[in-house]
């Protein structure tokens, strides 16, 4: 079928199946997540090979490090997951939560119940583990969900898509529920972003590109998932030890992905004790520097930082470092390059701790951490369908209340309005 036939089948497939969805009760939609879960574990040498062709070709395009690192899928990434499917299960189900109730004085009582949102669209890049996990939150919180991924990681969404939808359906969810729009045709993502008649809401995850377009294009309601350009300062008052831990960590423990570190800020009075063994450290891990005037003086081989490094989202072994001469000079860079997302400080002083948490304003805020935990798995929702650093419905990671709306309802025993 062409594009717009694809588009519009899948969306009359998906907005009867949220239909049925929404009424389904708790235990089926765990049974299904179970389900999926291991059919993930049974048929991952299907999986694998779907993924493998898309390495292939990936590393044909000549796609950096990192993004070949987001694209790949091995056995522990494909447990974990399912383990997240398993994790997912076990939490409580917000749909049907009565959060508030309160009685008038006519004797009405009114309440506030959690309910689905419907049809969720998300738009994402080379990142197959988005695809379970957006259809796992999806299903727990009783909405259907159409998934159109990034063309690097083509073969292996359809494959996962295959193998979950399937798992889902033979336990009971309807038919539908979960879709992926089967097209690396960038009209399907124009018809995506104007079909009011399916989609209640569309969330897109990716680069600055992918997400500004959405935005700026959608007639859906979106929600906006957002760039990390993510800092750690290095206060006067740190634990040099314990910071070089968490920028390290913060830096090269998995550096394609939206929460890991992209500028390190240093107060100039522990730079000198600090940068040097830092440096090492980082050149140890291939991390390329590109430092301000003052961070080339400790870092010698360092490359010689320009405006556009303080707003770049590396997604790569590239650390930008800029020595500050106070705490409030930290906090105007945060102010001025970062995408609220995640900032991190690192000191032992507790009132310049609490007023880097009053004074940053970011999604997730971090005191004596590395940025790497903004994520639904360690925040403890299972998964997330992403980090949002807007701040209308939805903030941070996003696990299952946040993919709910609420309605009233309203208990009388025959009021009438006068």
């Amino acid at each position: 079928m062409d594009i717009a036939t694809e588009v519009r089948t899948k969306g009359r497939q998906a907005r009867e199946a949220a239909r049925l969805l929404a009424n389904l009760g708790t235990g089926q939609k765990n049974e299904a997540l179970l389900s999926m879960a291991r059919a993930l574990e049974e048929e991952k040498d299907f999986i694998l090979a779907a993924n493998a062709r898309d390495m292939a070709a990936g590393q044909e395009k000549g796609l950096s490090r990192a993004l070949l690192d987001r694209l790949l899928l091995n056995e522990k990434r494909i447990q974990d997951m399912a383990a997240g499917l398993r994790e997912l299960a076990a939490l409580p189900d917000p749909i049907g939560q009565v959060t508030s109730m309160w009685t008038r004085p006519n004797g009405l009582q009114i309440g506030r119940m959690r309910v689905p949102l419907g049809v969720i669209g998300i738009i994402y890049e080379a990142r197959p583990n988005v695809t379970v996990d957006a259809a796992g939150l999806c299903l727990k919180t009783g909405n259907a969900v159409i998934l159109r991924g990034g063309s690097e990681a083509f073969n292996s969404n359809r494959a996962l898509t295959q193998v979950i939808s399937r798992a889902a359906t033979a336990a009971g969810a309807p038919t539908g529920v979960i879709q992926l729009i089967e097209t690396t045709e960038r009209e399907a993502v124009n018809l995506l972003l104007r079909a009011n008649e399916y989609l209640d809401v569309l969330i897109p995850r990716g680069g600055a590109g992918l997400i500004r377009a959405v935005v700026q294009n959608a007639t859906v309601p979106v929600i906006e998932t957002g760039v990390g350009n993510c800092h750690v300062y290095v206060d006067a008052e740190a634990d040099l030890a314990m910071a070089q831990r968490i920028v390290i960590n913060a830096k090269t423990q998995r550096p394609g992905v939206c929460n890991a570190m992209e500028t390190l800020l240093v107060h100039e009075k522990v730079a000198p004790a600090f940068l040097p063994p830092l440096a090492a450290a980082l050149k140890e891990k291939g991390v390329t520097v590109r430092g301000c005037e003052r961070t080339r003086e400790f870092i010698p081989w360092a490359e010689a930082a320009t405006e556009e490094d303080w707003a770049t989202e590396y997604l790569d072994l590239i650390l930008a470092i800029r020595v500050v001469d106070s705490f409030a000079a930290a906090l105007e860079h945060i102010h001025t390059y970062g995408t609220k997302h995640s900032e991190a400080i690192v000191t032992e002083n507790y009132q310049r701790a609490r007023e880097f948490l009053a004074r940053v304003d970011a999604a997730a805020v971090y005191v004596n951490a590395s940025t790497r935990f903004t994520d639904g798995y360690e925040f403890g929702f299972g998964a997330e369908i992403g980090i949002s650093t807007q701040k209308l419905h939805a903030r941070g990671p996003m696990g299952p209340e946040q993919l709910t709306t609420f309605k009233y309802i309203i208990f009388g025993s025959g009021q009438i309005r006068q």
